[in-house]
Order: structure tokens, then C-alpha cells, then sequence
């Protein structure tokens, strides 16, 4: 055969690295730093996520291989307690931030959690009054299955912007502790709560995170929480384990019967004097914030009508309508903690 009508060996391509093809790469993974001693069940999450998605992307397409990275992502930033185990991010350069805030570190996620490290002090929950176990037992608690998917993908690597959305069903009680050190309790009303933002990832040539940017509204879950504001406020023993608290342990008394407590909206405008938002987070307006160009194409998703809810007290017979609600409200036995996004 001549030179001329020799075929040039074809090069391989490149394997797509596990966690991009698959939502569930990492939980094969055989380590000793599991938080609890083996990988999570994302059973029932799955399940969730495949009944009440709203996209359906194409095998192998950017946004399905941007999806499974951050899913991969949670997973080991929930459960992997040994940074050395994460094999979605880049160790020395990683950094994650929220609403223009500082950078945080792999570490800083780990010993706080990942709610901790994303929620400001606020009148329904505050980072600096729980801890770890007790604020993943808060919103797991609350919602058994919490999924997650990408809704559109912006641009491509190494520097990817995209569109999310996390949702999942208040099937229990909100119990948790807000910026004044109080026992929050909000009565499960058994329907959707659905939050959307928009993040910027930095990835490398493995596509893994070196750097993740994240814009949503942090109250937005908790109107969703309490929509007509009806909570009720505990005085709390500051020595009692805020955990044990939420399983309904007797270390509390009430200071005030069920009471409406306004949510506020997201303002990204500062104090007087101020650089950030009041929330800790961001630039002083909306203009000068990163994502603006990217939320402006979002459709919306950073919208919330309906922010300035429950700026009055409730009367007594809406009162008693949520108590009644949260007397209906279906009991599921063992809540599965570990089978949450």
C-alpha cells in the first residue's frame, strides 16, 4: 500500500471524566472519609428529580455534563469529609463565594456545612447559631429530597455561567434558629419549594472546579417557608444541643404565642456609609453586580413577586388555619438524612 492511500491513525478522544457522565459518579467512590461512614442514598432524590424536572437535556450535551459536575459537587462537599477525596474541584486554586462575597475555602465548607456557608444571619436562621449536624438536620428534616438541575447553560468552559434550580417538598415542620439565638418553628404546609439562581464556574482542563460564583435571593426559601409570615418564637437554653432541639427535645419554653414575622426582600442597596448589602453580601447596587448581565437573560429567575408578605400580624382565625394545616400535615416515620441534595 502506498504512503498516498495509507490511513493516518485515528487519535482516541479523550474519556469524559466519570463525574461529568453521570450524576452519581462519586458515591461509587471507596473511601474511609464518608461523614457517616458510607457513601449517601440519592434514591429517592433521583426519583424526585426525574418526576418533576422541568428540562430534559441531551445525552452528553453541555448543560447535562454541567449538571452532573455540581451534582457530583454536593455530594462530595456534603459527605467527603477528607478534601483529599474530592475529585470534582481543583484543591490548590478551589474557592467558593456567594452574591459577590469573599471567597470561601474547601475547608471553611467543611467544618461549617454547606448551608451554613451559604445562608446570612437572618430573623429565621442563622449560620452562627447552628452548627454543622444541626442545620443539615433543619432543612433535610424539613425536606427529605431537595434536587437540583441546570436550566440553561450560558457559555462554555473554562469559564461556564449557567442557570439552576433546587426544589423539593416541605413535608415537616421548619425548625430552626435564627439571629437572635430564638427556636423558630414554621408548620409544614406540604407543598413545593422551589429557589433558582445563577452561578459562574471556573473550571480547569479536567473539568473540575477551581472557582464557584453564586447569585440567588437567600430569603427567598424562607418566604416559601412561612408564606404569611406565621412562625412561632422559643426562648432557647444557649448549652442545649441545637440538634437534639430540633428532634423536639423539652429544652425550650415559649416567649410569644404564633406571630407573624415579616420577610424582607433581597436589596442589594447599602446603608448609608456601607459597601456590601445588608445581608453581608455583594456589591452596593444591582448594576454593578457580575451576574446582572447574565440574570437579565435568565428570564426572570432572580425575580420574587410577592417579597413584602406578612408586614402585618396575622388574625386569629389565619393563625388557627395554619395551626389545622400543620395537624394534617402526612407524618413519613424515619426521615432519611442522607438522601438529599
Amino acid at each position: 500500500m502506498s504512503v498516498e492511500t495509507q490511513s493516518m491513525p485515528q487519535e482516541a478522544a479523550p474519556a469524559v471524566p466519570d463525574y461529568l457522565s453521570s450524576p452519581n459518579a462519586v458515591l461509587g467512590d471507596s473511601i474511609d472519609s464518608w461523614r457517616y461512614g458510607k457513601a449517601p442514598d440519592y434514591t429517592n432524590t433521583r426519583k424526585v428529580f426525574e418526576q418533576s424536572k422541568k428540562m430534559n437535556h441531551e445525552a452528553g450535551s453541555l448543560p447535562q455534563l454541567v449538571e452532573n459536575l455540581v451534582k457530583n459537587w454536593e455530594i462530595e462537599a456534603s459527605f467527603k469529609k477528607d478534601l483529599k477525596d474530592w475529585r470534582t474541584v481543583d484543591h490548590e486554586n478551589y474557592t467558593f463565594s456567594i452574591n459577590g462575597g469573599p471567597p470561601q475555602s474547601a475547608e471553611h465548607m467543611l467544618k461549617v456545612g454547606t448551608y451554613n456557608a451559604i445562608i446570612a444571619p437572618n430573623e429565621y436562621y442563622s449560620p452562627e447559631t447552628s452548627d454543622f449536624a444541626s442545620s443539615h438536620k433543619t432543612f433535610k428534616r424539613m425536606m427529605p429530597t431537595f434536587a437540583w438541575e441546570v436550566l440553561e447553560v450560558y457559555s462554555p468552559p473554562p469559564r461556564v455561567a449557567f442557570r439552576w434550580r433546587h426544589w423539593g417538598t416541605m413535608k415537616n415542620d421548619y425548625v430552626g434558629f435564627n439571629d437572635k439565638g430564638e427556636k423558630i418553628t414554621a408548620k409544614a404546609h406540604g407543598g413545593q419549594i422551589d429557589i433558582q439562581g445563577v452561578t459562574v464556574a471556573q473550571v480547569d482542563d479536567a473539568v473540575r472546579v477551581q472557582k464557584l460564583e453564586t447569585w440567588f435571593d437567600p430569603m427567598d426559601m424562607f418566604r416559601q417557608i412561612a408564606p404569611n409570615g406565621i412562625v412561632n418564637k422559643q426562648i432557647i437554653d444557649p448549652n442545649a444541643n441545637k440538634a437534639d432541639l430540633i428532634e423536639g427535645e423539652e429544652h425550650s419554653q415559649p416567649t410569644s404565642p404564633t406571630e407573624a414575622v415579616p420577610i424582607k426582600s433581597l436589596n442589594l442597596q447599602s446603608a448609608p456609609g456601607q459597601g456590601t448589602c445588608p445581608l453581608g453580601f455583594g456589591p452596593s447596587t444591582k448594576e454593578d453586580h457580575p451576574a446582572t448581565a447574565v440574570a437579565q437573560q435568565a428570564e426572570g429567575a432572580l425575580d420574587h413577586p410577592g417579597n413584602a408578605i406578612a408586614e402585618e400580624p396575622q388574625s386569629k382565625a389565619t393563625i388557627e388555619a395554619h395551626e389545622e394545616m400543620g395537624k394534617i400535615t402526612p407524618k413519613g416515620g424515619e426521615i432519611p438524612f442522607m438522601n438529599s441534595e
